[in-house]
């Protein structure tokens, strides 16, 4: 058994240790913890250590800034393993550095060292950008040498990914193979809603109206967390129904419930939800590159968006305002799955008429 012992919750690790029991904290481990909070309630403030813990504190009795504080609980997840990162790599350099143009090209260097992993790279920039922000804002930087820098990550606009009949019907047979047909519930629920993964996890019947499902989202849009309302089409309403019959536990109110009658967590969701997915290989290949990129929970958005241009007379710009997304987005959509299918389709019928 390895033994993790950390200053604080969230805070270094002072200590790691292998055996059976949990080690006993001798003197060297207490100094170790005392000098980590030391450090972290006044650290040097000529160093980019300071910044970022000027932004987001680790410190149990000092908060983070409003900036860190209204970031969604996963950005701060995704973010916070990011801002680990350039810590690691530049938390001891001065702050001074970061005021010479120079630096812009350290961070495209930075980047493109993590080339690998492309879109853990642009998301390193991302948060170093935000980070730099906070600091020019406060007069602790002169510029931003993170800014206006181009991401590396080819599909970070996945407009044009969606997920298939035939995806879902292989993720549904592998979930039945693996015992996870309660996945198979959320996949459902998005196809047909074109809600987040938080959201799905979180939604409940008191939300589902008559005519529409009327929810908060969690997630932040241009800096604010707007109110949804996605129509219920006739597909949904059959789903809702099946979703009643299932199994909770007292008090449990959401819509989607795991194999125990539990509420879903997020990330519960998104794990048992990737893992069926992997197992099915249910992958997209880029037609140009040929790179392959499992598809994400998050693209079944875009298969609720076909439904929509396929089975209403909603236009681009009605789309746009239910999914939250840009008019061009939705036209995208619309060329590659629902303009494309209907012109083969008559093409098709055209040359069966010649026979």
């Amino acid at each position: 058994m390895r033994w993790y012992i950390y200053a604080w919750r969230g805070g270094p690790c002072v200590l790691k240790s292998v055996g059976p029991t949990a080690p006993r904290l001798g003197i060297a481990v207490l100094k170790a913890i005392t000098d980590a909070r030391d450090a972290e309630r006044a650290p040097d403030t000529t160093i980019l250590m300071s910044l970022i813990r000027e932004w987001r504190s680790r410190d149990p009795d000092r908060r983070s800034s409003p900036e860190w504080s209204a970031l969604s609980a996963s950005t701060q997840k995704t973010w916070g393993s990011a801002l680990d990162r350039i810590e690691e790599k530049w938390g001891k350099t001065p702050l001074a550095v970061w005021n010479d143009p120079r630096m812009v090209a350290k961070v495209v260097a930075w980047r493109d060292s993590r080339a690998e992993t492309p879109r853990a790279a642009d998301i390193g920039v991302t948060v170093l950008r935000s980070l730099l922000e906070f600091g020019r804002l406060r007069g602790r930087v002169i510029f931003n040498a993170a800014a206006k820098i181009p991401q590396l990550y080819r599909n970070g606009q996945r407009a044009e990914i969606i997920w298939t009949d035939d995806d879902i019907a292989r993720f549904t047979a592998k979930a039945a193979e693996l015992g996870s047909t309660h996945i198979v519930d959320g996949l459902r629920l998005a196809a047909l809603t074109g809600l987040r993964r938080a959201d799905l996890a979180t939604l409940t019947w008191a939300q589902v109206g008559e005519h529409a499902i009327v929810k908060k989202a969690l997630k932040k849009s241009a800096g604010k967390r707007r109110h949804m309302a996605m129509p219920r089409i006739p597909a949904l309403d059959a789903l809702l129904e099946e979703l009643r019959g299932r199994h909770r536990k007292e008090g449990v109110e959401t819509v989607l419930v795991n194999s125990r009658g539990e509420a879903w967590s997020a990330d519960g969701f998104g794990g048992s939800f990737n893992r069926v997915r992997d197992a099915a290989d249910i992958a997209h290949v880029d037609e140009e590159s040929g790179d392959k990129i499992f598809k994400h929970l998050h693209d079944v958005r875009g298969t609720f968006c076909t439904r929509l241009l396929t089975e209403t007379d909603l236009t681009d710009r009605e789309v746009a305002d239910i999914m939250g997304w840009s008019p061009e987005r939705v036209a995208g959509i619309r060329r590659v799955y629902v303009d494309q299918s209907t012109l083969l389709m008559a093409i098709g019928k055209r040359l069966t008429s010649l026979k």
